[in-house]
């Protein structure tokens, strides 16, 4: 009989509530910055960032900081 009680794939990370928590305040900082840079940006259509729009970047912008701020 095979061993059933790990098959290799790792399990998910989970999160906690205090990083969900500085995430989302991060992220709901970052919004408006990133509207406004969003808005100045439209004005050069060969930005590559254009396209995702300003919640993508502020979901980038706070997916970099919130880890930042966890390995201080």
């Amino acid at each position: 009989m095979t061993d059933q009680t790990s098959n290799g794939i790792p399990a998910p990370k989970q999160t906690s509530l205090e990083y969900r928590f500085y995430f989302a305040v991060i992220f709901l900082i970052s919004m408006p910055w990133e509207l406004v840079s969003w808005m100045l940006g439209l004005a050069s259509p060969d930005s590559e960032d254009n396209e995702r729009g300003f919640l993508a970047r502020a979901w980038r912008r706070a997916a970099i900081i919130t880890p930042t701020i966890f390995s201080a």
